[in-house]
């Protein structure tokens, strides 16, 4: 079964329904494949309200932020979302296979966007496949989607704004949180989620990383250990910490298989988490002519760049595909206004770090090999 449309997104999270709702608003006839029976992507798991401005839901909380979104986009009559639909691949031909309804479909697309998101990074070390031991992401899963405690006693790995984030949420549902470890010297999230974490007693630890965990058929307990400053571990530093889950936030990786398959350049940036497609900053159109992308599977960053990223890939996409032009490069021009806004000052600093590596002819030397 071949289905025909102007714009496929690929992935219903906070990128792919900003991407929608832009790209509709003008006209466009959009289909959206998401994998998971839910849509909003992150969004459902964050209880948390939102920083920023108003533009980007400041003093909302994720699980609205995600309904809104839903709602809105399904109301449109040129949307078609399609959930627990697996997009299997792209092909030279631009054209994309899918499992929908137990059923293999190719879908013919004038415009793709990736909005695949990221996924979870892990840690080595031993001991590290006994029951007991998550990624934050499995961790919000559990407690604010399913309503399930992970745990009484918890040790979280990893002080971004997703280990100081998901702690507190931790603490909220009943779980004793034994401590915070973190293999940097500083905190790396912001410090007003550190400050309530402190204030409820629990202990952070700037660098210090895992060298053990331990128990018979599950976690019983977590030895943590001091580092230097080449992050090598200091003998005679050890701490025995008594839990029964450890949950690791160190990081996520651009789902970029997709954008690899469709033959986009891809370049390896430390500051944006990985192997993302080069993308002209102005439309986040990738080498692949035709293909977009948007969200963290091009660089990792908060659920708010990747509402604006969504916004400016829709647009871009309708003022390509001549739908109401006007406007869809005026919502274009200040999508990439407002990420400029987003990343200015120092929280950051990393993001426009990486963008730069990624335009620049280094990078573009390395990618075309």
């Amino acid at each position: 079964m071949m289905i025909n449309t102007e714009l496929l997104i690929i992935g219903a999270g906070p990128a792919g329904l900003c991407a929608a709702k832009a790209a509709a608003s003008c006209g466009t006839k959009v289909l959206i494949c998401e994998r998971s029976e839910n849509t909003g992507g992150q969004l459902i798991k964050q209880t948390h309200k939102f920083f920023g401005s108003e533009k980007q839901h400041a003093g909302e909380r994720g699980i609205y932020i995600a309904m809104d979104l839903e709602k809105e986009v399904l109301s449109m009559e040129n949307v078609t979302l399609w959930n627990n639909t697996t997009v299997l691949g792209i092909y030279e031909d631009r054209i994309v296979t899918a499992e929908h309804e137990h059923k293999h479909v190719k879908i013919n697309a004038q415009k793709i966007i990736i909005a695949a998101g990221a996924s979870e990074k892990f840690l080595a070390f031993p001991g590290n496949d006994l029951p007991g031991i998550y990624g934050a992401g499995a961790v919000q899963t559990l407690m604010n989607v399913y309503g399930v405690k992970p745990a009484e006693r918890i040790l979280m790995v990893g002080a971004g704004n997703i280990g100081l984030i998901v702690s507190y949420q931790m603490l909220q549902a009943g779980v004793d949180v034994a401590g915070i470890v973190e293999a940097a010297p500083k905190i790396g999230g912001y410090l007003v989620h550190a400050s309530k974490l402190r204030r409820a007693g629990v202990p952070i630890r700037t660098g210090y990383t895992v060298k053990r965990a331990y128990g018979e058929h599950k976690l019983e307990g977590v030895i943590i250990a001091k580092l230097d400053e080449n992050f090598n571990m200091i003998e005679g530093t050890e701490e025995d910490i008594k839990c029964d889950a450890l949950c690791l936030a160190v990081g996520l990786t651009p789902l970029s298989e997709l954008c690899w398959q469709a033959g986009c350049q891809m370049a390896f940036v430390k500051e944006l988490s990985g192997h993302v497609p080069v993308t002209n900053e102005d439309d986040l159109q990738t080498t692949a002519d035709g293909i977009y992308v948007a969200g963290d599977v091009s660089g990792v960053e908060e659920a708010s760049s990747a509402m604006v990223e969504g916004r400016l890939a829709g647009y871009a996409v309708a003022s390509a595909l001549d739908h109401d032009k006007e406007n869809a490069e005026i919502g274009r021009k200040a999508a990439c206004e407002e990420l400029k806004e987003l990343r200015s000052g120092i929280m950051g600093a990393r993001i426009r770090s990486g963008l730069s590596k990624l335009k620049s002819q280094e990078v573009k030397k390395y990618v075309n090999g």
